[in-house]
Parts: structure tokens; C-alpha cells; sequence
């Protein structure tokens, strides 16, 4: 086994995911940490449970780090700034953030700012670093423009020109999901797994526009017209991401026959995948996982270089 050079970590909301690397940035070893997300942490406890769990578990003591993802929050370890807008991983090595760890070099990564569609700011944490993982271990990709899309509970949609990120917009379709699927007159307890039903929804979203007035379909559906109840998770599905993926390339500016680029979850990516598809969008889906890695390792050999 090749010997740990390095403790690389994708620090969220509600979980954490840690990897050892070696040299050449393959993984070691990897660990998740379920319900260590900073959203669950006191103030000032991110060091402490750093030390305490994660380093030890992945006997990672001594080893250098860097950390991405909400950790840089002021819910998370110290605030690392955003970086605006247009800018390319040598932008967000220079500003790394460091904190004082049980390692001889130990950053944080900072978040990405753009403008978003009404003019106001929109902001990331985390996928910026799987985004530009994406783009190291794809060099020819840096290249001219592409169109990614990040599914999640906050999708990300990002265009990318020459390899800096230069615009990016969130769609809040995975927790609109969830809190209609729970706390609303759409809750059902039938599970998202169907896929004729699914794809009833993303015909139903139509342009993407009167979203309101589309929704109550998913109801009206069941109510109405004799469909089985179970079958409106994977309706509202459908309908959200139809409306999402129908919308999102017109604002964005995608041209006709300009191919998508998917990453992140491989399961929520096919059903981004599945509703492109009925649009008539071609897509390519990359591992997130792999690409959060590769961003990590890439941050870590040019931000020590410094």
C-alpha cells in the first residue's frame, strides 16, 4: 500500500468525507463521518472534532490538509472569503485559508461568488473544488466553454470559459422536494423510484414556467384523475427537475446541441440525465467523488507551492 501524503476533506452541511492521499493523489484510505456536518457542531468545536475524530481515524496525524465545503462557513471552522467570479483554481490556491491544526500545513478552501440572475450575489462552497478537480483531471476541458451542472439539494449551474468559472446560478430543486414531499398537501409515501411517473412530471413542467400553478398538478393528478398516490414522489420529482433543467439552459445561455456536462451523485445525476433526455439535451455524467479528490490534491500542490 502506498504510503499517506496527504488528508483531504469535503466538509458539508450534514456530513463529512475525508480521504488519505498519496503522492500522486490516489486514495489511501477513506472515511465518512455521518452527522459531523456543521450544521451539528457548537462554536469553535470544528478543530476539536478534527483532531479528535477525523485525523485519528484515518491515522492521519502529522499528515498536511485541506478541507473544502461549509467547514469555511461561519457555521464551520473560521470563514474563508469568497472569491468572485471569473476565477480558476491558481485564484483559489492564493487564497486559501489556514487553521491551526495537528499538521504541518493545514488550509481551508474558500467559497466562489457570482452574480446571480436578479443581479444579486449567488454563492458556493464545496462544488467549486469538484468542479475544478473535474477540470484537472480532464486538462483538454479547460478549454474553451462548458456547461456543468452540479445536482444536490442546492443544484449549481456553472459555465466555465477557458477554466476559470465565470458565472454560476443555484437551483433550490432538492429542498423544495423535500419540504413538499413532508410538509405539504404533496406529501406521499410511495419512494421516488418510478420511472414512468417521473417522466409524466417532466413532460408536465413544460418550459419550466408557472411552476406554482404546474405543481398542483401533481395533487390534482391523484385526486382528480385516479392516479396511484404512491406515485407522486416520483411525479413532484420529475416535475422540479423538468422545470429546472428546462429553464436553467435558456437562462444560462446553452446553445442548440450544446452538450451538458453532469457531476456529482452518480443516482441523482441519471435523474437529471433521464430529464435532459426527454428535452432532447445530451449530457456526459462524472463521479463527484473522484472529481472531489482531484480538486483537493490539485489545491494542495499549487497552495504549498506558495
Amino acid at each position: 500500500m502506498a504510503e499517506a501524503e496527504l488528508l483531504a476533506c469535503d466538509w458539508g452541511t450534514t456530513n463529512l468525507r475525508a480521504w488519505t492521499l498519496d503522492g500522486e493523489g490516489r486514495v489511501v484510505e477513506s472515511g465518512e463521518f455521518r452527522g459531523l456536518g456543521v450544521s451539528n457542531l457548537k462554536p469553535g468545536e470544528a478543530a476539536e472534532r478534527f483532531r479528535n475524530e477525523v485525523q485519528p481515524h484515518l491515522r492521519a496525524q502529522g499528515l498536511p490538509a485541506v478541507l473544502c465545503g461549509m467547514v469555511g462557513s461561519n457555521l464551520g471552522w473560521t470563514i474563508a472569503p469568497y472569491v468572485d467570479c471569473a476565477a480558476g483554481l491558481e485564484d483559489l490556491a492564493k487564497q486559501l485559508v489556514p487553521v491551526e491544526a495537528d499538521a504541518p500545513w493545514a488550509r481551508i478552501v474558500p467559497g466562489m461568488r457570482s452574480t446571480g440572475l436578479t443581479g444579486s450575489s449567488d454563492v458556493m462552497r464545496g462544488e467549486e473544488t469538484q468542479l475544478f478537480g473535474w477540470l484537472a483531471r480532464h486538462p483538454e476541458r479547460a478549454r474553451g466553454r462548458q456547461v456543468v451542472c452540479h445536482p444536490g439539494t442546492h443544484a449549481k449551474w456553472m459555465v466555465v470559459e477557458d477554466g476559470k468559472l465565470a458565472q454560476f446560478v443555484t437551483a433550490m430543486t432538492g429542498e423544495l422536494f423535500a419540504v413538499l414531499s413532508k410538509h405539504s398537501v404533496l406529501k406521499g409515501e410511495g419512494r421516488a423510484d418510478d420511472a414512468a411517473a417521473f417522466l409524466e412530471g417532466v413532460a408536465a413542467a413544460g418550459e419550466g414556467d408557472g411552476l406554482a400553478a404546474r405543481l398542483f398538478t401533481a395533487r390534482a393528478r391523484v385526486v382528480g384523475g385516479g392516479k396511484p398516490v404512491e406515485s407522486t414522489p416520483s411525479y413532484l420529482s420529475g416535475l422540479l427537475i423538468g422545470a429546472e433543467v428546462a429553464a436553467m439552459p435558456r437562462l444560462l445561455g446553452l446553445r442548440p446541441g450544446e452538450p451538458l456536462v453532469l457531476l456529482g451523485d452518480e443516482m441523482l445525476c441519471s435523474h437529471y440525465s433521464r430529464a435532459l433526455e426527454a428535452r432532447g439535451v445530451a449530457s456526459e455524467t462524472f463521479d463527484g467523488e473522484e472529481a472531489a479528490v482531484a480538486g483537493l490534491f490539485a489545491l494542495y500542490q499549487m497552495g504549498a507551492g506558495q
